[in-house]
């Protein structure tokens, strides 16, 4: 699925911002921003100390009036795929939320 309403560099900033974002808010510790690029696709992570799995996303039409909760929901409709894994960094476990975009 497409973000068709945000300009190509706005959606990959968007994507790292909720990502990153969302590891901020949720995780209470370290946190950081992975990036790749490989045969044409774009791959964005955000890895935090927290081991749990994030909170499944909602649909957007369901945050019309929420004030948060639109991380995941804006990741999994702007992002051709996405998903977590668990993930030790530096000796602490954690976890990598992802997403992926394909060449435009």
């Amino acid at each position: 699925m497409s973000c068709g309403w945000f300009a190509p560099l706005d959606h990959e900033l968007l994507l790292a911002t909720e990502l990153v974002g969302n590891a901020v808010l949720h995780a209470k510790g370290p946190a950081a921003l992975r990036v790749g690029w490989a045969a044409g696709v774009l791959r964005l992570g955000a890895w935090d100390a927290d081991p749990e799995p994030p909170e499944p996303p909602r649909a957007l039409e369901e945050l019309s009036d929420s004030e948060d909760g639109r991380g995941l929901a804006l990741v999994r409709a702007c992002a051709d795929q996405w998903g977590w894994q668990p993930l030790p960094r530096n000796g602490k476990r954690g976890k990598l939320v992802w997403c992926e975009l394909g060449a435009a």
